[in-house]
């Protein structure tokens, strides 16, 4: 209620003053994970800027309206009307949970023939699950056809599937490091450069059986309190374990960088082919962050994947 009784006083006070409510534009660099924004606006950095209701589907890039003051509000989004847009993605969402569903438009029996017109005698029905999609297909077998069979529909691939970590932590000088609640990358205190990691167990191998992967996407958020507060990259690596390790965690392949963050914001990266490759067969596992120095330091949560097929 804060944010909004704030408004309402500067609305209510708006036709007492002679510039009435000032805003300005701003530009929007990163979203946090707690529905704030990090923007940029008057040539500074703005960290944690709360939004109104008005300002949806929020994305790095967006350019705001805010309203100034000691407390900066971002008020809408300023551009094109996005109707559009919203519809083909709620097109897009309804077709994918309609793909879920295993649907036949009626069901009836009886002793005597249908009545109606368009009926034919089927002399065998044969049935069986999809071996793409797992859904119940019905293909009646005529003696003879008086209407020819609607076209065999086209089968869409399986529906994403979304693994998240089943642990988590960090380790430091070669052993796991209990002051760490969450994966960190870096040195930020001189003791030693941290690596961190997510741990999916065989889930993520699992998820990909007998499919064809068409992409990876993980998402990240990065911790407030860790490291300087301006986007700083986080160097990805593969690991080969399916549970956290007593000693050193080794890494795979890497470092990639594929995003950055600023302090208090979420993102996501799409993986590299040859890593979704590795981690959709087993011979990797997991991810991991690490650096050296305290220039990129961070302490990072999330390590969600998001895993589509073709």
């Amino acid at each position: 209620m804060g944010i909004r009784d704030d408004l309402g006083k500067d609305l209510a006070g708006a036709q007492a003053s002679a510039g009435g409510l000032q805003t300005v534009s701003a530009k929007v660099f990163d979203v946090g994970a707690d529905g704030t924004v990090n923007l940029t606006m008057g040539g500074a950095d703005f960290y944690g800027v709360a939004c109104t209701d008005a300002y949806t589907n929020r994305a790095a890039g967006d350019v705001v309206a805010v309203r100034r003051g000691a407390v900066p509000v971002v008020l809408w989004r300023l551009g094109e009307d996005p109707a559009d847009a919203s519809a083909a993605t709620v097109r897009a969402i309804a077709e994918d949970a309609a793909s879920d569903l295993q649907v036949v438009r009626s069901v009836t029996w009886g002793t005597g023939a249908p009545a109606g017109t368009g009926w034919q005698a089927g002399t065998t029905v044969h049935a069986r699950k999809n071996p793409l999609n797992g859904k119940v297909e019905l293909y009646v077998q005529l003696a003879t056809s008086s209407d020819p069979s609607p076209p065999d529909p086209s089968v869409r691939p399986p529906s994403a599937v979304t693994v998240t970590a089943t642990a988590s932590g960090s380790w430091r000088n070669g052993s796991p490091d209990d002051y760490a609640a969450s994966p960190v990358q870096g040195d930020w205190t001189g003791g030693g450069a941290r690596r961190g990691a997510w741990f999916y167990g065989a889930k993520i191998a699992a998820a990909c059986a007998g499919k064809t992967v068409k992409a990876m996407t993980v998402s990240f958020t990065r911790k407030t309190g860790s490291g300087v507060n301006g986007k700083r990259p986080l160097h990805l690596y593969l690991h080969g374990y399916q549970t956290p390790p007593s000693g050193q965690l080794t890494l795979g392949s890497g470092p990639e960088e594929l995003l950055s963050l600023s302090v208090g914001a979420k993102g996501s990266a799409a993986l590299p082919a040859a890593w979704r490759t590795a981690l959709a067969s087993g011979s990797a596992r997991g991810l991991a962050i690490y650096t050296t120095g305290s220039a990129d330091y961070m302490a990072v949560t999330g390590g969600t994947l998001t895993i589509s097929f073709s």
